[in-house]
């Protein structure tokens, strides 16, 4: 877990909840879904439209790298209008704290015949991107010696592409990434994972559906292998979905408070990981349906405990941790060592915040364990972790007194979340 600085300026007093809610929520566009999206436009055949693109702070930095490499993004409404362009200037990338602009720009930085940079916030130097550098040199991409940021790519115009053998359990991202760029590169992508299962499994089946509709096919037949043949990437509009991992902390309202809360416009069918949400509630008690309107949660009158294996939907684990914690019975979560390496080390960093609240944890080498226990209120750190402040707000609706250290990091995926989530209470 990367050392932080925890003096606490200006700690958020999470809103605490003492009624039942009643809620009607209307999230933003899927971060996930927006920044493949903004990748294929900027290598397609021709301008894209991407509608109801999530405007945050990973997305803007999307935007500005594909910007910097040579495309037009036009992020002024609503709607996003991205026009492909000539690969051939010098740039400067800032990751920010964006695993997916960290990982998915640098192959089709490969594309450019310019000198590419890239750094980023602080602690991105220690989230994993060595897997995909060394997977890059090996399709013929000039990469500076370096196992992490900032990192230089020195873009041929092209990439020869071929075969890589990769160890991608700690990110899905890794195979992601190469498969976004495959069919521009002259040879195609053929990519064979060789290690502990892949993480996150969902985001990959993402990242293939979305290449299917721009005519580009992946052959995902042989487990642990994807190959995607040299071709176009057709130009196509995307309607982006809510982010179903952000609706993690709403729902979770309805699950502490015993009240309903409904979240707009949830896709009958989608990719995202975030899905899971309702089958995960139902096992700690709570009553979901799926409506016309979307997905509606109405809380039990106690939490139950779960005992769940997370490795697919990791990004889930802050906030479910969060639930367990407040759980009448025991919880086991397993499967996530992965998350280990997400914007914090998620495991110690949940195992430390949630102690410190008064929680029953045991942290383990892939999860954790919770047991019935009274909480009570303090400072809650987020350590630079969105994902982490979810957690955070959500014992705060449930606890007196809790404090989220630097709340304003939701801004990664969501913008002015707390404010949005002041608003409702």
């Amino acid at each position: 877990m990367t050392t932080l600085d925890l003096a606490v300026p200006n700690p958020w007093p999470a809103p605490r909840v003492n009624d039942p809610v009643d809620l009607d929520v209307s999230l933003p566009g899927s971060k996930s879904l927006t920044n493949r999206a903004l990748i294929l436009a900027a290598i397609a055949d021709g301008p894209s439209v991407v509608r109801r693109a999530l405007r945050s702070r990973d997305t803007m930095l999307m935007a500005a790298a594909l910007d910097a490499l040579g495309s037009t993004v036009d992020t002024a409404g609503p709607d996003w209008v991205l026009t492909p362009g000539e690969f051939t200037r010098d740039a400067v990338i800032d990751c920010g704290l964006a695993g997916t602009v960290m990982r998915f720009v640098p192959p089709i930085a490969g594309l450019s015949s310019g000198r590419i940079d890239f750094d980023g916030d602080p602690h991105m130097r220690s989230r994993p991107i060595a897997e995909v550098l060394t997977a890059l040199r090996g399709l013929g991409v000039a990469v500076s010696e370096a196992d992490g940021l900032p990192f230089t790519i020195m873009g041929g115009g092209a990439v020869r592409g071929g075969t890589v053998v990769m160890d991608a359990s700690a990110s899905s991202q890794f195979i992601s990434a190469l498969l976004l760029a495959g069919a521009r590169f002259e040879e195609g992508v053929d990519i064979r994972h060789d290690g502990k299962p892949v993480p996150s499994l969902p985001h990959i089946e993402m990242t293939i559906a979305m290449l299917g509709q721009h005519g580009v096919e992946v052959d995902g037949s042989e487990a642990n292998r994807w190959t995607v043949a040299p071709g176009p990437i057709a130009a196509v509009d995307h309607d982006i979905e809510p982010d179903l991992s952000n609706a993690a902390p709403f729902l979770a309202l309805a699950a502490v408070s015993g009240g309903t809360v409904l979240v707009r416009d949830w896709p009958a069918s989608t990719t995202q990981p975030g899905d899971e949400l309702g089958s995960i509630l139902t096992l700690m008690g709570c009553t979901v349906s799926r409506e016309a309107a979307g997905l509606r949660v109405t809380g039990p009158e106690h939490l139950q405990g779960v005992d769940l294996d997370l490795h697919d939907v990791g990004e889930l684990t802050p906030a479910v941790a969060a639930l367990c914690a407040l759980a009448e019975t025991p919880s086991h979560l397993r499967g996530v060592a992965h998350i280990r390496g997400h914007e914090t080390d998620r495991l110690t960093a949940l195992a430390t915040e949630l102690a410190a609240l008064g929680a029953d944890v045991t942290e383990h080498p892939d999860g954790l364990s919770l047991r019935p226990s009274a909480l009570h209120g303090g400072v809650f750190h987020t350590y630079a972790d969105h994902r982490m402040a979810h957690a955070g707000v959500i014992l705060g609706a449930a606890v007196d007194g809790v404090l989220v250290e630097d709340v304003g990091t939701t801004a990664k995926t969501f913008t002015d979340f707390p404010g949005f989530w002041a608003g409702l209470l």
